[in-house]
Order: C-alpha cells, then structure tokens, then sequence
C-alpha cells in the first residue's frame, strides 16, 4: 500500500507530467515552478493541514498557469470537501480536527468568562457609569484576543522563547493602559481603546505565522486570514442577531422580559467567544472559503471606485473642502482603510504570473482616487492644526492619513509600473506584506506616547 507521501509524490508528479505536455515549458521554470508547489505544500502542512487539502490548495494558489491548475483543482476538490464537512471514520483517539474544535470551544467560554470578570471588581459591561465603559473600551481586546493568539500558539506549536515574545505585547498593553491617570472626558483614552485592538491584532499575527513573522509568504497568508476571520466573525455576529432578536420575541409572547439577561449575558459572552470560534473556523475551513474575501473584492472594486471618482469630480465641480468633524474624519480612515483592504485581498488571491488586466486598471483608478482624497484630508487637518493648534484627535488622524498615504500612495507606482508592462507583480506583493508593521508602530505609539504626550487628556 502506498504511504501518504508516495501519493503526494505521485500526484506532484503528474502535475509536473501535465505541465510539461500542455504547456512545453523548460525543464528549469518547471523546477521553479515545482519548488514553489511545494513551498506552498510545506506551509499549509505547518498550518494543520493534511497533504491532500495542501495539495489542492498549493495548485488552486499557482493560479491560472494553464487548464492544468484547474483540472487538478476539480478532480480533488469533491475529496477535500467530503474530508472537511463529513465526519471521520470512528478511530481510537479523538482526530487533530476534533481536537481543534475541543480547544477552540474551550477558549471560546474561557473569553466569555474573561468578558464576565472585571463585575467581580464592580465593572459592569452595560454600567450607567462612563468609568465601566472606559474600562471595557481600553480592555476589550486583551480580554478577548490573548484567546485567539492562544489558539494559534497551540496550533502552531510555539517555542518556549516564542510564547514568551508572544505574550510580552499583551501583557505590556495591560499594565500601560490601566495604570496611566487618564482625565475625565479624555481624548487620548478613547484613542487608546480605538488603536490597542490594531497593535495586537498584529501579535496575533505573530501567532498565526508560528513565530516567522519576518517570512513574506506568512505575512500574506496572515492578511487572508485576517479578511476571512472579519468575514466569518460577521456571518456570527449576524446569526447571533437574529437568535436574540427571537429570544427576545419569544419570551415576550409569555410575559417574561429577557432584554437584561441578554444584554449584560448573551452580548457580551456572544462577542467574546465568538472570536476565537471565528478564528478555527477559518482555520478548518481554510481551503475552502479561502476565495470569499477576493470574491467580495471583486464585487466592490469597482463599486467603491465609482463612488471615489463621482467624489473626487464632485469636490472639483463645487470646490468644497472636507468637514473635519471626528465622525467625519472617522468615515474618511475608514474608507481608505476599505480601499486598502480591496487591494489587499484582490493581491493576496492573484496570480502573480498572470499579465495585467482591466482588474488592474481598475484597481490602480480606485488607489489614485483614494490617494487624491486622503490627500485633501491632509490639507484640511494641516490648515485646522494652524489655525486651532494640535489636539490629540487632530494628530492622530494627521498620523493615520499619513501612513495609509505611503501605503497607498507607493502601492500606486508599482501598480502603474505593472500594468504598463514595465514591471512586476511581485514588488507590489512583497510592498503590502513588508508595509504591515508600519500599522502596528504607529498604534502603539497612539497607545504608549499620545497620553503622555497630551498629558492624559
């Protein structure tokens, strides 16, 4: 009987065997081509995967090379799906899936307990006080995200040294942002509790990775992750509304009132568990819904760039400024940060292979038009800062702009370069996952230096 990897090889193979009739191509790009099949192999094998999801997901990535990609896609595609949604034969021990499952739940309801704790010291999650709300707004995301790293230093089987390093920005972040003297109605503690979740998103990325954060091809696929988990956590959080929204009906039709349990219960322990739910999820299902993310992207690429171009034609017609209110600020970073998400994940699931194409022009249009319109944000922030002086919300969103300006802005000369054939793709790949902690820099220092700053204000 043939053994696991003798399969493997066999399949690697007649991949190989089919490249080179349809395709002629030398045997040395097959090589190279060949290596990086079985980089992509190694990695998801790292990630939990059996060889026979690997493999498929390892060609599905190789992109649209030729038929072969895809014919070897659909031939193992109905195996992997029976393999992922159909339960196992009955064996001695409990399988590496169900195992999964058994941790993840766990630190599902270790998350809701951790939501419930702080009402031991008097913190209530829906308290009348604005201090309850503070804390829960600064401490959301080290009562609930230290799970979901949790999870993925399991998973990934973290070194010693590495848990440690792991560990080290959540618990920095714990004592940093309960033991400085924030005033009453203090803008930098509310900038504190808006940019944490951002700093720790990234050592959950240190998790996710298995500790190589420094490896482009882990920080990639930690960005797919991430499009995923927000998809996932979505889908959860929408399902988990309509369950209240019945409860609440239900108990109604007898006369009982359930509006308190679930608000200071259900909400809370809902959103807390359901992160690290969220994370297994897409990390089990991985191979499947891997597409969702690119999908969508392709679906609002060129809605989104519509809309920037009406904008950007729009300001230029009525010569109207930008309105510098917070919410508006707000929806402007919001809105780059979605732009930035487009081209992200529509990178993430490219072929890098492939020529350019109305895709691509496309994207490069949206880019272009975002860059016009942060930088009139600027201009607007620049001209409120001289004439009104700074204030830690002006120039935390001065900092924003500016860093997703870079981005975006040098992610526009290498999207220029490729689609006008006088570059690669691959700049533009490396430039998006080499660019990521330039995010987690900055939120930290809103976090650690904006209150000492402005003087906890």
């Amino acid at each position: 009987m043939e053994t696991t990897s003798e399969l493997l090889e066999q399949r690697i193979a007649e991949w190989r065997a089919s490249l080179r009739r349809r395709q002629a191509i030398h045997a040395v790009d097959v090589d190279e081509l060949e290596d990086h099949l079985r980089d992509q192999i190694a990695a998801l094998g790292e990630a939990g995967l059996s060889e026979d999801e690997a493999f498929l997901v390892a060609v599905k990535r190789m992109g649209d090379l030729d038929s072969v990609s895809r014919e070897f896609a659909r031939e193992y595609s109905e195996r992997l799906w029976k393999q992922l949604v159909v339960s196992p034969e009955p064996s001695r021990g409990p399988s590496r899936s169900t195992r999964d499952a058994m941790v993840a739940v766990g630190l599902a309801i270790a998350a809701a307990v951790a939501i419930k704790l702080p009402e031991l010291f008097g913190i209530s999650f829906a308290g009348e006080p604005d201090e309850d709300a503070l804390f829960y707004l600064r401490n959301f995301s080290l009562l609930v995200l230290p799970f979901l790293a949790v999870y993925f230093a399991w998973r990934r089987d973290l070194t010693p040294p590495a848990r440690w390093r792991l560990a080290a920005p959540f618990i920095a972040a714990a004592v940093i942002v309960n033991v400085m003297p924030f005033a009453t109605d203090s803008s930098t503690e509310m900038l504190v509790g808006l940019h944490l979740p951002i700093a720790l998103w990234l050592a959950v990325g240190y998790a996710y990775s298995g500790g190589r954060w420094r490896d482009h091809n882990r920080r990639m696929d930690f960005i797919r992750f991430s499009g995923e988990f927000f998809i996932y956590f979505a889908l959860i959080g929408f399902g988990g509304g309509v369950l209240m929204g019945f409860t609440l009906m239900m108990f109604e039709a007898i006369g009982l009132n359930a509006e308190s349990i679930i608000q200071m219960w259900v909400l809370p322990c809902g959103v807390a568990g359901a992160v690290p739910i969220a994370g297994w999820l897409v990390e089990a299902k991985q191979s499947v819904i891997e597409n969702m993310a690119p999908v969508l992207t392709r679906l609002f690429t060129p809605l989104f760039t519509v809309v920037l171009v009406v904008f950007v034609l729009a300001m230029m017609w009525t010569g109207s400024g930008i309105n510098l209110e917070r919410e508006v600020l707000i929806a402007f970073d919001l809105l780059l940060v979605l732009v930035l998400g487009l081209l992200l994940y529509s990178i993430s699931a490219r072929d890098p292979l492939a020529p350019p194409g109305v895709f691509d022009a496309l994207q490069l249009v949206l880019v272009v038009c975002a860059i016009l319109v942060d930088a009139l944000a600027l201009w607007a922030i620049a001209a409120r800062i001289s004439e009104f002086g700074f204030s830690p919300n002006k120039v935390a969103a001065l900092g924003e702009n500016l860093v997703l300006l870079v981005n975006l802005g040098w992610s526009a000369v290498l999207s220029a370069r490729f689609v006008a054939g006088r570059g690669s793709f691959a700049p533009l790949e490396r430039w998006q996952t080499a660019y990521l902690p330039v995010y987690a820099i900055w939120a930290w220092i809103v976090v650690v230096l904006f209150p000492i700053l402005f003087r906890f204000t």
